[in-house]
């Protein structure tokens, strides 16, 4: 005899954790978050979890020797990674890890080098603080995901 758990495998029910829903549960997309930030980087594995297959490094080569075996769909790349070989360092990734985006977070849309690393390849970036909402849009958007539309409403 089973036990009585109406809604359990409807889709349009949630997962008992906030915010995830079935279907991207079970979607298994991976993600590595790749920074030296620590903070940052435990934040965002935090943040993308309940959706996503998500790895925290620390080092570039760890993420590579990963993903050789696993490949991601996507690396979000902490800007702290690129400091001094700032352009050759999205050349690597994209080049071990063929076919992946790359989300950068910085601190600024106008930190040094943003613009060089878009150049090679990046495809978008995330800026500290880092909101929900917003990466989980990001994200969702860089993984062909269909992406909820705000508009800010105004009252006055």
């Amino acid at each position: 005899m089973g036990l009585a758990c109406p809604g359990l495998f409807d889709k349009r029910e949630r997962i008992m954790q906030i915010g995830v829903d079935v279907q991207r549960a079970v979607e298994n997309k991976r993600i590595f978050v790749v920074d030296d930030d620590e903070v940052s980087g435990i934040a965002l594995q935090f943040m993308l979890a309940d959706d996503n297959e998500t790895h925290l490094f620390g080092r570039l080569d760890a993420a590579l020797d990963k993903g050789s075996a696993w490949p991601p769909h996507l690396v979000l790349l902490g800007i702290g990674l690129c400091a001094g070989d700032a352009a050759g360092v999205i050349g690597t990734i994209k080049n071990h890890l063929a076919g992946v985006k790359i989300l950068l977070v910085c601190d600024s849309a106008d930190a040094s080098g943003i613009q060089v690393l878009r150049n090679w390849g990046a495809d978008g970036i995330l800026i500290r603080p880092l909101d929900l909402a917003a990466v989980r849009r990001k994200v969702d958007a860089q993984l062909g995901r269909r992406t909820s539309l705000s508009i800010p409403l105004v009252v006055r």
